[in-house]
Formats: C-alpha cells, structure tokens, sequence
C-alpha cells in the first residue's frame, strides 16, 4: 500500500512523469546497457530494444501501477503484476536485478528531470518502484519454488527430436530432456522460454507456448518465423536460428514452464479464440480437454489469412472433433475451403453456451475485437481470459 504521503506526491507528480517517461526509460536502458552489456546480450530481446518497443512497455508498466495505486488506494493490480512475474520467473530473472534496475532507472529520472526531481518526490516514486519490484519477487519466488528451482535457475538442456514443416513459416520442434530426468508438469496455455546461441555469441531467449496436453514425456513447441521488415523492425533472431539451423539431435536450453493464462478444470462451456500462431495454447487446451472427457459445449474459433497459412489446422480441427460438443469456425481473409468462413471473425451468429467461459490469444487488435463482441453478446468481462505475448504484458490488465 502506497502512503498517503506518497499517494499524493505521486498523484501530483505523474503528469510530469508521464510525459517524460519515454526520455527515462530510454536513457535507462543506455545506462544499464553501458554498465551491463551482457544483459542486452542475453537477456533483454535485442529486437523489441532495437525497434523501441521494449522502452515502451517499461514505461506502460511503471504508469500504469503507480496510476492504479493512485486511483485505487489499498489494491494491487495483481492481474497484471502476476502476468509480468510469469514472464520474468520464465527468464530466470532474480531480486538482485532489481536493486541493478533501479540504480539506473533513478539516476534516469534525476537526470531528465533535474530539479523538479526533490527529495520528496524521489522518495516517493522509490515507494513506487519498490512496491512493484517487491511484489514482483514475492510472486516470482513462489512460481520458483512450485517449478522446485533454486530462484532463476530456470534452465535444463534438452534434444530435439524432431521437427516438422507445419507452413512455410511454422516449424514444430518436438524436444525430449536431454538429463534423462521426466519433463516437467506444466498446465493447458502454459509457455517455455527457449535460450539459443546466436552466430555473434549472444544468448537471446523466447517464449513459445506448449502444443501438447499436460503428462507428456516430452514438449513440442510451434515456432513462427518472424519477418520483421514488414512491421518496420529487425527480423526475429531467435525465431530465423530456429527454422534454419536446428535440426533433430541439436539441444536447446528450455526453461521450466510458466504462464498463467491457463485452462482450470472445470464443466464450464468454453469459448477458445485464436489468431495466427496464437492457436498453440488452444490446442494443448483442447487435447487436454479431450483427455480428461470434458462434456460441456467448446467452441473453437481460429483466424488466419488463408487455410494455408494456419499453422496445425489439422491438429486443431481433428482435436475439436474428439470433443463430446465442440463445433470449430475458421475465418480466413484468403481461399476458405468448404466449410470455412470469409473475412474477419464475426461471433454474432455464433451461439454460445450460458456460463461460458472464453480465453483468447492472438494479435492484440485481434483479440480487442473478439473481446467487444464477446462483451457485445452478454459474456462477463472477468469471464473473458487473454493472452498477451511480447513486452506489452502490462497491457493484459483483464
């Protein structure tokens, strides 16, 4: 809980902030950078850094918790407080790398700000950031422990075994432990990150959602090769390694499963909703489903640019179909075969179920669009569950 001291510091000073918080956060990042090369060598995502977005989602994140202790004194936004701890446990981040951030996130704000920057202020944007920080260790601790890993050794090497073609731009990687312990339990949604030495000797990591089912004795993992010219930034790094130069009998260091974006056992109807390679978690989803005799009506939604261009479509009808009461609709902007729809989703003639509940993943614009419908057609907002990967966590605040 912020002080009422503070609260009315900060809720004073946050204009000023916020206006200059993408000068900090960018001169931030030069300063830890220039302290801790290897930090943006292998750890920070060198692309979201190289194209901006990465100084976007520190200030989005920093704004929006200091806006919600403001707004709404004695609450946390754990929402978005446990989406972001499920990311940084998933990176093997640690409590001394906060104390790093912060040395070099105030000498930032001292220095962009200057004098406005006294005493008090600077006592009570440190309330702020060690509030979040604190947090964030708290529940990065605990998803330590669940996963029984000593905090941010989150690590194990394992082999591929295998790999398939899905599309031109989709590869399936089928990975087996390469310590011969059992692969760890992980939950329907859940996603790995995957660590990769690049030809300049960075180590850059990813997070892939799991394919399978909870149980499996091995993972698989859909990897979509990223162009990045097309959306005005680098092409994917990790994601071009991938397609190019691991094959089966390579290993890849794979962290333990996190995310919790995840499926809860129950008789609810659902509602599963994708885009593009956003179809990864719904399927661990539905054969999970499939393998606990799940009865209540599922509904399965998928867009995509063409049938071709759908990543395990075959998976994802045929695991629909294993269903008690399940019924898929793909849209596709491009060449719908028999049975599919044209254009962009539309749910209106789409019945659901009372008392569904619906999880989405996909594009941001996608999954805004899917949720006003949702809304539109009388499902509860908190019974609306999203997904959102990259560095805008902070944005899946729902």
């Amino acid at each position: 809980m912020l002080s009422e001291k503070s609260t009315a510091t900060v809720r004073a000073t946050l204009p000023a902030v916020g206006a200059a918080i993408g000068d900090i956060t960018e001169l931030f990042y030069r300063k830890l950078f220039t302290a801790h090369p290897e930090l943006l060598r292998d750890l920070f995502n060198r692309g979201n850094q190289a194209a901006g977005v990465q100084k976007q989602a520190l200030a989005g994140s920093i704004a929006a918790f200091a806006t919600h202790l403001v707004d709404h004194p004695g609450t946390r936004p754990d929402v978005m407080l446990a989406r972001i701890a499920h990311k940084h446990a998933s990176l093997g981040v640690t409590r001394e790398q906060y104390r790093t951030v912060h040395l070099h996130l105030f000498a930032a704000i001292a220095e962009v700000l200057g004098e406005a920057v006294t005493p008090e202020v600077a006592k009570a944007w440190d309330e702020v950031y060690w509030l979040m920080a604190n947090a964030l260790v708290a529940i990065e601790e605990r998803l330590y422990a669940e996963q029984q890993v000593a905090a941010g050794e989150v690590w194990r090497t394992w082999r591929v075994t295998g790999r398939t073609e899905e599309t031109p731009d989709c590869t399936t990687f089928r990975l087996a432990p390469a310590d011969g312990r059992p692969a760890p339990v992980h939950r329907p949604g859940q996603y790995v990150s995957v660590q990769v030495e690049l030809p300049d000797g960075a180590r850059q990591i990813r997070q892939y959602s799991l394919c399978g089912a909870p149980g499996s004795p091995d993972l698989s993992i859909t990897v979509k090769r990223v162009h990045g010219p097309a959306a005005g930034g680098p092409d994917g790094e990790v994601s071009h390694h991938l397609h190019t130069r691991v094959h089966p009998g390579d290993t890849l260091r794979v962290s333990a499963p996190y995310g919790d974006l995840v499926l809860t056992d129950s008789r609810d109807p659902l509602l599963l909703a994708s885009a593009g390679i956003g179809c990864t978690p719904m399927l661990s989803m539905l054969e999970h489903l499939a393998d606990t005799g799940h009865t209540a009506p599922v509904t399965v939604v998928h867009a995509d640019r063409s049938p071709a261009d759908h990543a395990l479509r075959t998976d994802h009808r045929a695991l629909t179909g294993k269903l008690a009461d399940a019924r898929a609709y793909f849209w596709y902007e491009e060449s719908p075969e028999p049975g599919d729809l044209q254009g962009l989703v539309d749910l209106a003639p789409v019945p659901l179920a009372p008392g569904t509940r619906a999880y989405l993943c996909g594009p941001l614009p996608f999954m805004r669009a899917v949720r006003e419908q949702l809304l539109a057609k009388g499902l509860p907002a908190a019974d609306i569950h999203y997904e959102v990967f990259g560095p805008d966590l902070w944005l899946a605040n729902a």
